[in-house]
């Protein structure tokens, strides 16, 4: 059929028909919108190989940082709609960034559709093993008569809005001091440059084994056996206090349902296998799956969670 008479639902459905085909104009390039060795990252490198495996065709994984994650996922939101891009990335940075830049060149509640939901890893409060503190009530006093500086994964990141709400709810005094990513963040507390940060598990959990970090507390509702008997930040006085790093899988909003679900199917599956889960459960990353509607109203709901949180703070960034 000559192409001046296709019509506009032929190529839809030509996309919609399999994984198969349109791989066959290049791989799988699974977007991570922050540096190499955050806890995007991890996850990515983790699954990659045996993504490939399971659909049959090559998966890459291209770290495209900037503006907090938002220049990966506006290339993802931008991208052709044939499942070929996907974004891996904190969830919970998509949802803040609405509330708290002037300025986004896309929408990720319009632009966007969810896949699946990987993983959740709580937010760990860390400190330089040279701060003379061992629990958050001794870090607040610290705080107000010694200049402590807080390491923050970059202006606006679920680490900082968490670490911001550390600090209004303990009454804690710490100058924020902002990075690209949580990987120098991390690093730069450890060597001393800083004294404090907060960060997902699976990437700062290392550090603290090694005796480089010293952890105060942890963001979940319950204790984890991975930092022996430390208490979660609600214990210490942040009554039902919680956040973290969700990891998940979106797509431009476009791609068709039946793409959508195959995806979501070879993740699930890929997330869920034994040797990945034994992996990430080690690290400090419970596995959570979800479909896409599920995912999807997740994002919704944690949109508004972080703006009251934005709101309250007074953040802006352009």
């Amino acid at each position: 059929m000559p192409s001046t008479f296709r019509k506009p639902w032929l190529g839809a459905l030509f996309a919609a028909l399999s994984l198969g085909a349109a791989a066959q104009s290049g791989p799988i390039r699974i977007i991570v919108p922050y540096p190499p060795g955050g806890s995007s990252d991890i996850i990515a490198r983790a699954i990659s190989q045996p993504l490939s495996e399971e659909l049959k065709q090559a998966v890459i994984v291209e770290n495209r940082a900037g503006a907090n994650g938002n220049l990966g996922a506006d290339a993802v939101a931008k991208s052709r709609p044939d499942g070929l891009t996907l974004l891996l990335c904190d969830t919970g940075a998509l949802a803040i960034s609405p509330s708290i830049y002037t300025k986004l060149a896309f929408d990720p509640s319009k632009d966007l559709r969810g896949v699946t939901m990987l993983a959740y890893s709580p937010h760990m409060l860390v400190v330089h093993p040279s701060v003379p503190a061992d629990n958050l009530q001794e870090l607040v006093a610290l705080s107000r008569k010694t200049q402590l500086n807080f390491a923050v994964t970059a202006m606006g990141s679920a680490p900082h809005l968490a670490g911001v709400a550390v600090q209004r709810g303990s009454g804690a005094d710490w100058a924020f001091i902002p990075y690209k990513g949580g990987v120098q963040a991390v690093t730069d507390t450890m060597a001393g440059q800083t004294q404090v940060t907060m960060n997902g598990m699976l990437a700062t959990l290392p550090h603290v084994q090694s005796g480089k970090l010293k952890v105060l507390g942890i963001s979940k509702a319950t204790r984890m056996p991975l930092v022996g008997d430390i208490p979660t930040l609600a214990e210490q006085g942040l009554k039902g206090f919680e956040s973290g790093t969700w990891q998940g899988v979106l797509v431009n909003a476009s791609t068709p349902r039946s793409i959508v679900d195959k995806l979501n199917a070879a993740l699930v599956k890929v997330i869920r296998s034994p040797d990945v889960r034994s992996r990430l459960t080690g690290q400090g990353a419970e596995v959570v799956t979800m479909n896409p509607e599920e995912q999807d109203k997740f994002f919704n709901k944690e949109r508004a969670r972080w703006l009251t949180v934005v709101n309250e703070a007074g953040i802006r960034l352009d």
